[in-house]
């Protein structure tokens, strides 16, 4: 289970992701945006987000490999709960009754506050979840916090183009998959 076995599966109409996904993951070494920290826990969240079995199986491996234990489980964590508050906060921010947006939201979030690694890692892969997710209320969010912590729009443009790549991969193989079991 690899990098390299996931690019291998995808099929030639999509040569592009598979292009891409070796320039936004496996050329990492040289990524000179993103640290490897920031890179990998990216890489999982957004394979959790995807949710392709997949993807996930081929990604988690090398993204272990790759991350502390801490930073592993932190990935995973915002994965975890940007799962929920995509979902809570786009539908208050699309329902067209503004009355919503002043209701407690009372749902718990303690792991945003204390994410057990540097909240500038944690904020950009819950912009990255949030990216496939499509909550723009969230991408705001977390795009000001990371603003306002100095990091620059080419790091974040990074996350969410891993965001992105990790995405069609699991859209385009999943869709294989459907297409070979008929």
């Amino acid at each position: 289970m690899s990098l390299d076995s996931l690019k291998s599966a995808i099929p030639d109409f999509a040569k592009d992701l598979k292009l891409n996904l070796g320039s936004v993951i496996g050329n990492a070494d040289s990524n000179g945006t993103l640290s490897q920290q920031q890179l990998w826990g990216t890489v999982l969240s957004c394979a959790i987000a995807a949710r392709s079995p997949r993807v996930l199986r081929e990604l988690e491996p090398e993204a272990k490999a790759a991350l502390s234990p801490e930073a592993y489980t932190a990935a995973k964590s915002a994965a975890a709960i940007m799962g929920m508050n995509n979902v809570f906060y786009r539908t208050r921010h699309l329902l067209s009754d503004p009355e919503y947006g002043t209701l407690r939201a009372g749902l718990r979030m303690n792991v945003i506050g204390n994410p057990g690694v540097e909240k500038v890692d944690f904020e950009l892969w819950s912009l990255a979840v949030s990216a496939i997710n499509g909550c723009g209320q969230c991408l705001d969010s977390h795009e000001q916090v990371l603003r306002k912590a100095g990091v620059d729009r080419e790091t974040i443009q990074e996350a969410f183009k891993v965001a992105s790549v990790i995405q069609a991969v699991a859209v385009t193989l999943d869709a294989e998959a459907a297409l070979a079991a008929e």
